[in-house]
């Protein structure tokens, strides 16, 4: 095994047992969670995929792995990711993110002619990131609450929001218009299979350090959706209003001219008046008719102490010897 293999395989270890922690220490220390009210229906449904993963999937996810070169695997995966880039650039779009959307559509571009319909991830080659976007982190992004989680026959783990968004990503995929049916179902299968195989060592992992593999999918799952609608924390859409002089009011020149009921700011008594580029003195600051300044409403206040002078004449005093005077 290769050492980027073994790195992946210590990294997702690493992983697994820490998730694996924390899903028990957390079904220790509460209820039943908020977010599965249907959990009754969901882990029977987790069992259904469950048994149908380890009776088909998994063995042809095992075989395909083995038998195969990895360069043909390598296409396999490049092919149906370079389809999924068309709907992920849409969705970026659709979220506001103009720039990945771009790249999205030129990744697809690129590898759909340059690398052989996609076989080929020239696009990676170039500098354009791969992303993975579909409707419902769309629809998450926009606002819309997730919903329960809900575990969906052979799709395995989503939400409310997500399944009732399925079918948009569904007829967004150009695979399905692909002619005959015969190739269409072909190929929906082998794409099954290599994401499968793609999480293989993972989920044996999973497999062996989980004491309820149930919860450590469901907590698991919620987790990353929530990262990959928020971007790691942060909220893909901003709506920000952008200042403009134009907010300003009509023949406005200054913010004093905009706001001319504001008296300005209040200049302390005795200190000088800051300077302007204009050669005219800036004129004083406004006082009450009973008190002209400070001095005059406390008539026993010896004033400010000049400290900066103070310490201006202490720093030219030549210093003291600690040595008496030679004579």
């Amino acid at each position: 095994m290769s050492t980027r293999s073994n790195s992946l395989l210590t990294s997702w270890r690493g992983i697994v047992l820490a998730l694996a922690a924390a899903s028990t220490l957390a079904g220790c220390a509460t209820g039943p969670n908020p977010r599965d009210p249907y959990e009754k229906f969901n882990r029977k449904m987790f069992a259904f995929n469950d048994a149908v993963d380890r009776a088909a999937l998994k063995p042809a996810a095992s075989a395909y792995k083995q038998v195969l070169p990895t360069f043909v695997q390598t296409g396999v995966s490049n092919f149906f990711g370079n389809l999924s880039d068309l709907w992920t650039g849409v969705n970026n779009l659709m979220q506001g993110k103009g720039a990945d959307g771009l790249s999205d559509l030129t990744r697809f571009s690129l590898n759909s002619t340059f690398g052989l319909a996609g076989l080929l991830d020239i696009g990676s080659e170039a500098g354009l990131p791969k992303h993975n976007e579909d409707f419902g982190q769309t629809l998450g992004a926009w606002g819309v609450a997730p919903g329960p989680y809900l575990m969906l026959p052979l799709l395995g783990p989503s939400t409310v929001r997500d399944a009732l968004v399925v079918p948009v990503d569904i007829a967004a995929d150009p695979w399905a218009y692909k002619h005959p049916v015969g190739w269409r179902n072909f190929g929906t299968a082998v794409r099954a299979v290599d994401q499968r195989a793609a999480v293989l060592d993972a989920s044996n992992l999973m497999e062996e350090a989980a004491l309820d593999r149930y919860e450590f999918i469901r907590d698991g799952f919620l987790q990353r959706r929530l990262s990959r609608i928020t971007d790691n924390g942060e909220q893909k859409i901003k709506f920000r209003k952008n200042i403009k002089k134009d907010d300003a009011p009509a023949g406005a020149k200054s913010i004093k001219a905009a706001y001319p009921d504001d008296p300005g700011a209040t200049v302390p008594a005795g200190a000088a008046p800051a300077s302007t580029p204009s050669s005219a003195p800036a004129p004083a600051a406004a006082v009450p008719s009973d008190a002209q300044n400070i001095r005059a409403a406390y008539t026993d206040d010896p004033g400010p102490t000049d400290t900066a002078s103070e310490v201006r004449q202490w720093a030219a005093a030549p210093a003291m010897s600690s040595k008496p005077a030679s004579k």
